[in-house]
């Protein structure tokens, strides 16, 4: 008899150690950290989207955000929860699923997606945008990571145009900046860093 343990994230962070997964770095993105020591966000109530096994999310708590994170796999929750307890920060972590955000509306004023968007299907992106749109209070920030058309033709590498497409009813784009990236499989990859913040309106 299968299991939810048998099928897509799940599957991979129950089969494979952190530390042999390419996305998973063991510390916080370099961007995200730019961002805080930027001073553009601040300590603020703060929502994670696919939080892995938790690297961004503790460095955030360590930082004074009072932060939530969301992931699908129950195993990538569970090494969080451990990253967290042994770095001593308190977080409210969920398993959960990313098109159906169990928040209030206007809950948060910052939300990070690293690699979260990108997974989302064709289908679901419009529905993903409007359920982070709906959490996050009125001019609060988001800040997402995504692949770029530069990794090679695929449905979820997506160019400048195409973000802006998608996400121009409900954020203004405040920056759009194309980065590379040394992988922990030790592959560079391309990624898009948006920072936006709702619309007011």
């Amino acid at each position: 008899m299968s299991s939810r343990h048998d099928k897509g994230w799940d599957k991979i962070y129950h089969r494979y150690r952190p530390e042999i997964l390419p996305w998973e770095l063991g510390k916080p993105r370099r961007a995200l950290v730019e961002l805080v020591d930027s001073g553009r966000v601040v300590p603020s109530k703060t929502l994670d989207l696919c939080c892995g096994v938790g690297s961004n999310t503790v460095y955030l708590a360590e930082k004074g955000f009072d932060v939530t994170a969301i992931d699908i796999s129950d195993k990538a929750v569970e090494y969080a929860k451990d990253k967290a307890h042994k770095a001593k920060v308190n977080m409210h972590f969920l398993v959960g699923d990313f098109l159906n955000l169990p928040f209030r509306s206007e809950e948060f004023r910052f939300a990070f997606d690293f690699g979260c968007f990108h997974h989302v299907e064709v289908k679901d992106r419009i529905n993903f945008i409007k359920g982070v749109c709906r959490v996050l209070r009125s001019e609060s920030t988001f800040f997402l990571v995504c692949f770029s058309y530069k990794n090679g033709p695929a449905w979820n590498h997506f160019t400048r145009a195409q973000i802006v497409r998608l996400f121009k009813d409900c954020f203004e784009i405040e920056s759009i900046k194309h980065i590379s990236s040394i992988e922990a499989d030790k592959i560079r990859r391309y990624f898009y860093e948006v920072l936006m913040e709702k619309s007011s309106a």
